[in-house]
């Protein structure tokens, strides 16, 4: 049965590359919201979790405030599906025309004293988008990692898609990309992390939205040992079709501390500017997976949705 549903699952993802991308953008955008809406509606396990984890962010948010993130959250992560099937076919203007960032020039300064940059990001809105707009718009390459999602095929794709867009992708797991990362940084390149959830069970822990998480410790790490600015960013949507962004003053390496207590203070402060682009659209967090240690204390037996 496993390996029946890694088959349908790698199959169902390659049909959504061959066909959404060959529709015209507004009934691809219509598809991706009439699928989100069956799905909030069917209650089931990731709508579920996404709606407990919205809970912690608008913590005054009645029952009736929820449903409506998490309608609106469901409506926003299948948009990223949605352009994320056809971005293979955007052109260098049509992705410049939608994604509109505020302050690049912290990532542009850097990259230009040659120090080496790294940009670290939530779950929002659109990592892969805003990857696009940075090596088509801005012509600027980079090295990023991923997760080695299951079944193989598809983790095979997802590489295939995202090297396509002009990335450079390491597996998350074999302890080699560390390495790599460090010597991109080294070189002056720019490394980009989508780290608010820890998938090593070794992260640092945080305060986020005031109950304790664990995110990985991987981007302090890298700006301690290479001396690359580490810049937090936030992506949302509006209701135009352009995604914005922002870019956040570096996080500064402690001037004293040990090792893991420089971590930890680094480590908060993405914590809390990722915190801060959350609250303010919370709608466009798309994490669908336990976060919180107290919940992960109480995960259930059956596993959860992986996001690529």
């Amino acid at each position: 049965m496993s390996g029946m549903k890694d088959r349908l699952t790698d199959t169902l993802y390659g049909l959504g590359w061959a066909t959404v991308k060959k529709l015209p953008e507004p009934v691809a955008a219509g598809l991706g919201r009439r699928i989100a809406d069956i799905a909030w509606k069917r209650r089931g396990k990731s709508v579920l979790r996404l709606e407990s984890n919205l809970a912690r962010v608008a913590p005054d948010a009645g029952p009736e405030r929820l449903a409506e993130l998490s309608k609106a959250g469901m409506r926003s992560y299948m948009r990223y599906w949605m352009e994320s099937f056809r971005l293979p076919t955007w052109t260098r203007e049509r992705v410049g025309a939608g994604v509109d960032i505020k302050d690049v020039h912290y990532l542009k300064d850097g990259l230009a004293s040659g120090r080496g940059v790294i940009l670290a990001l939530p779950h929002l809105a659109n990592w892969d988008l805003a990857g696009v707009w940075v090596t088509r718009s801005l012509g600027v390459p980079f090295t990023t990692v991923a997760e080695r999602l299951k079944p193989e095929t598809l983790y095979d794709r997802f590489v295939a898609y995202r090297e396509s867009l002009g990335m450079e992708v390491l597996p998350h797991s074999g302890g080699s990309a560390f390495g790599t990362l460090a010597r991109r940084l080294r070189d002056g390149g720019l490394v980009c992390l989508v780290a608010d959830r820890d998938l090593s069970a070794s992260g640092t822990e945080v305060m986020f939205f005031g109950e304790t998480a664990r995110m990985p410790a991987g981007p302090a790490l890298l700006a301690q040992q290479t001396g690359a600015l580490l810049l937090p960013v936030t992506l949302w949507y509006d209701e135009t079709p352009v995604m914005k962004g922002r870019v956040y003053p570096p996080v500064d390496v402690p001037e004293s501390g040990t090792r893991a207590e420089k971590t930890s203070v680094m480590t908060q402060a993405l914590a809390d500017a990722f915190a801060g682009g959350i609250a303010d659209h919370p709608e466009d967090w798309h994490m669908l997976q336990r976060l919180w240690l107290k919940d992960l204390e109480e995960r259930a037996p059956l596993g959860e949705e992986r996001q690529p």
